[in-house]
C-alpha cells in the first residue's frame, strides 16, 4: 500500500509546472488532491481530483478559499506551489510588479494559516513551500529582486511556522530549487519553443551539468510530505544540482 493511500492534499498551483508534477504524483499514489489556480481545467478530471479555480493574489477569492478549507474535515498536506518569475532590473521595476509577487505571498500566509487550523485539529500533517535558489544568492544575468524578497520571505516564513506548529504534529519545510524547465519560463523567453532554446544555455550553470526537471522537485517534495522525513522540520532544502556548493 502506498504511503499516500487514505491521505487528503491541497496543492497551491497545483496547474502547472512543480504543482502539477506533485499533484500527478500524489493520485497516483492514491491520496485525495486538491488543485487551487487560475486555470484547473488544465489537469485531467480523476475520481480523487477536487479543483478550485481560484487567483491566490485576489483577496476576495483568497477569502473563499480560506473558508472552503475551514470545512474540510482532515487535510494531511499542503504545497504552496504557485509562483511567477519575470526578471527586470531593480531601477525598473513598478509597483505594479512588486505586487504581483508580494501579492503571492500575502495568500500563501492565510490559506496555510487555514490548512494549519485544520491539521491542528485533526492530528497534525506536513506542508511544503516551494522557495527558489534566487533567495539565497543574486544572478546578475536574471535580475529577481522583486521575485528574490518573496521567495525569502516564503523561506523565512518556513522557519517560523516550523517552530510554532511542531506542537500540533505540524512540519513545515521548503524546498529551494535553481533553474527548472517549467511554464514559468514561457512568458520570459516569449514562448515555449523559445525557452526551451534558451534553457539549454543554463545547463552548465549546475554542477550536475543539467536543468532541473519538475518532477525532480516533486520527487523531493513528496519526500518532505511523507514519514519518511519524520524527523525534518524548518529546513530549506537546496534542490539545485549543485548550485549553492559551487562554480564550475
Amino acid at each position: 500500500m502506498s504511503k499516500f493511500n487514505e491521505k487528503t492534499a491541497l496543492i497551491i498551483g497545483g496547474t502547472s509546472g512543480i504543482g502539477k508534477a506533485t499533484t500527478e504524483a500524489l493520485l497516483k499514489q492514491g491520496a485525495s488532491v486538491h488543485i487551487v489556480g487560475r486555470s484547473p481545467q488544465k489537469i485531467t478530471d480523476a475520481p480523487n481530483l477536487t479543483k478550485h479555480k481560484v487567483d491566490i493574489t485576489n483577496r476576495d477569492e483568497v477569502a473563499g478559499l480560506v473558508a472552503k478549507i475551514g470545512g474540510f474535515s482532515n487535510l494531511d498536506y499542503l504545497v504552496n506551489a504557485s509562483g511567477i518569475f519575470g526578471p527586470k532590473p531593480f531601477l525598473e521595476h513598478t509597483a505594479e510588479d512588486y505586487d504581483s509577487y508580494l501579492d503571492l505571498n500575502r495568500g500563501f500566509f492565510f490559506i496555510s494559516q487555514a490548512a494549519a487550523k485544520v491539521m491542528k485539529n485533526s492530528g497534525g500533517g506536513s506542508i511544503v513551500n516551494v522557495g527558489s535558489m534566487w533567495a539565497k544568492q543574486a544572478v546578475k544575468a536574471t535580475p529577481s529582486s522583486a521575485y528574490s524578497m518573496q521567495k525569502a520571505g516564503l523561506h523565512s516564513l518556513t522557519q517560523h511556522m516550523a517552530m510554532e506548529l511542531a506542537e500540533y504534529g505540524i512540519r513545515t519545510n521548503a524546498v529551494s530549487p535553481a533553474v527548472v524547465d517549467t511554464p514559468v519560463y514561457h512568458s520570459v523567453f516569449g514562448s515555449e519553443e523559445a525557452a526551451k532554446e534558451a534553457l539549454v544555455g543554463f545547463n552548465n550553470f549546475h554542477p550536475i551539468g543539467r536543468n532541473g526537471t519538475a518532477q525532480d522537485i516533486a520527487e523531493t517534495i513528496l519526500f518532505l510530505l511523507s514519514d519518511s522525513s519524520s524527523w525534518i522540520t524548518g529546513t530549506v532544502l537546496d534542490i539545485d544540482g549543485g548550485v549553492m556548493a559551487g562554480r564550475n
